[in-house]
């Protein structure tokens, strides 16, 4: 594994992940982070780095609105146990994943008419891959937080999926935090994305769950 511990993985991810969404910088707790971001739908979300269920509980009972989510690092029929009335899972993740950018594989070159746009600002790589009719077919971005980095926001268009567009996304990213002086990097996978980023090299650090107050139990 690129980091020393689990722990260390997840800060990197938190720091890395605030940084891409323009968020709050993360406040410390005993039990991990919280980070205010800012949006109607996240107002906030709780980030344990060493979840329990007396804690996810405490935390739950605590959080009266939808808008705050609990991130945790364990399977998600282990927080779902975890879980008091009223909250449910959110679907879709599969894991903390991480890789060391030396053994990333360089981006291969775009298929026949689709062009790359990439940019640079306040420490984020943007890459936007579009059709030659100007659509939008792909994108991806990461943020560099010293020695690490973090990949957010990787999608392929249903339209120009299976033509190979995610790794030039991840290649090029992956080019462009090395170049910033990262030697590792994180992502938090989705179901979909997994498969990917394996194939690419990259390995499942540890599980990956979230939940939410449901707005039918009362959550504002």
């Amino acid at each position: 594994m690129p980091f020393r511990t689990t722990a260390e993985a997840v800060r990197a991810w938190v720091e890395g992940w605030a940084a891409s969404r323009c968020a709050a910088e993360p406040t410390p707790h005993s039990w991990g982070f919280t980070i205010d971001v800012g949006l109607a739908k996240e107002v906030a979300r709780h980030v344990l780095t060493d979840a329990d269920e007396a804690t996810v509980r405490e935390l739950a009972g605590d959080t009266t609105v939808t808008g705050v989510p609990l991130k945790t690092f364990v399977p998600p029929e282990t927080l779902k146990a975890w879980l008091p009335p009223g909250w449910v899972l959110l679907d879709g993740h599969a894991g903390l994943m991480a890789a060391s950018l030396s053994a990333v594989e360089a981006p291969p070159g775009l298929p026949d008419g689709y062009r790359l746009h990439s940019w640079h600002r306040a420490g984020v790589t943007r890459v936007v891959v579009r059709a030659a009719d100007g659509a939008f077919a792909a994108r991806g971005q990461i943020a560099v937080t010293g020695p690490t980095a973090a990949v957010d926001q990787v999608e392929t268009d249903a339209a120009h999926q299976r033509r190979g567009l995610g790794r030039v996304v991840m290649g090029t990213l992956a080019e462009a935090a090395a170049r910033q002086g990262a030697r590792t990097a994180v992502l938090g996978a989705t179901v979909q994305g997994r498969a990917l980023y394996e194939a690419l090299g990259w390995k499942v650090v540890a599980p990956m769950s979230a939940a939410v107050r449901s707005a039918r139990d009362g959550g504002a």
